[in-house]
């Protein structure tokens, strides 16, 4: 698999991490700003939350590293937390907004 098919599937294992406060997946609200794998196999994630104050982001950083760590050639995953450009949700995929109100 090449690190694009690698990054693709990063994507998907990320897409089962859902935010429970919302009930829908990271992706799915735009909450992973990237994803970049270096040729030793470690993943870099870079995610924000829907809010700084997010009570649950020490478990949705968790879960988001070990989705990434799920994916065949991964070594290892970092997440880094990014807070600019601030979240809103129209960065959400559409059907999100419209639940969302964004």
């Amino acid at each position: 698999m090449n690190k694009e098919e690698m990054i693709e599937e990063v994507y998907k294992e990320i897409s089962t991490v859902i935010d429970p406060e919302v009930g829908f997946n990271l992706v799915e609200m735009g909450l992973i700003y990237g994803v970049k794998i270096d040729d030793n196999g470690k993943c870099d994630i870079d995610m924000t939350l829907s809010t700084p104050s997010c009570p649950l982001h020490g478990m949705l950083t968790q879960w988001t590293k070990e989705a990434g760590e799920r994916v065949d050639g991964v070594t290892e995953a970092e997440v880094t937390l990014v807070f600019d450009p601030p979240w809103n949700p129209s960065m959400a995929q559409d059907h999100v907004k419209a639940k969302l109100g964004g």
